[in-house]
């Protein structure tokens, strides 16, 4: 199917921004790559934030559903699909997942930071994501049955945070693994059997 030039210019902003940075990447990149004018630009966003935000959307849409799905195997238990969050992840950090545009760290975690004004609107989006994934997190620890659910999502989300970080920092390639077993025991200690 043909993309649109806005739809060519979003992708295009994507895989620049994630693989070269937000600021680091200018707009007149973006346009040669994507094959569009700068009036084309302007006619769907009236500027670099405006379409970094429809980036962060775009990004945002396709990372939770491949996770969630990742995650919410028909039949699996909801201890299994947290711990499922973990065996995803290292699929993205070794390749075998998200191949599209590899693995160049959080997109979420790289805006966050490029944008470091928590009321930054971009900013605002990159932990609205981040909230979206620890809220899922909880109504799987709800339905596993722990006592203090938001607690135990939050500290997943910890842990997935930091074997992101932790894969693209350092490139151990098992940050998701060893991240999984303390997961184990949080969710073994959170979640009675």
């Amino acid at each position: 199917m043909t993309q649109s030039p806005r739809e060519r210019l979003v992708e295009t902003a994507l895989r620049l921004f994630y693989t070269q940075g937000f600021h680091a990447t200018g707009i007149d990149k973006v346009l040669a790559e994507a094959g569009v004018a700068k009036m084309t630009l302007y006619k769907h966003f009236r500027s670099k934030d405006e379409l970094i935000l429809a980036v962060i959307d775009l990004r945002d849409e396709r990372f939770r559903a491949w996770l969630t799905a990742a995650m919410d195997q028909p039949g699996r238990d909801p201890r299994d699909q947290m711990l499922g969050m973990f065996d995803a992840l290292d699929d993205w950090f070794n390749g075998r997942a998200m191949a599209a545009l590899g693995f160049h760290g959080c997109a979420f975690i790289k805006a966050a930071g490029e944008f470091d004004d928590p009321d930054h609107p971009i900013h605002c989006a990159a932990a609205e994501h981040k909230k979206r994934i620890v809220d899922h997190l909880a109504q799987l620890a709800r339905a596993a049955g722990a006592a203090k659910p938001d607690e135990l999502a939050e500290q997943l989300a910890l842990l997935k945070e930091g074997a992101i970080v932790t894969a693209q920092v350092r490139g151990l390639s098992d940050a998701a693994q060893q991240a999984k077993t303390i997961a184990r025991c949080l969710i073994e200690s959170a979640c009675p059997q």
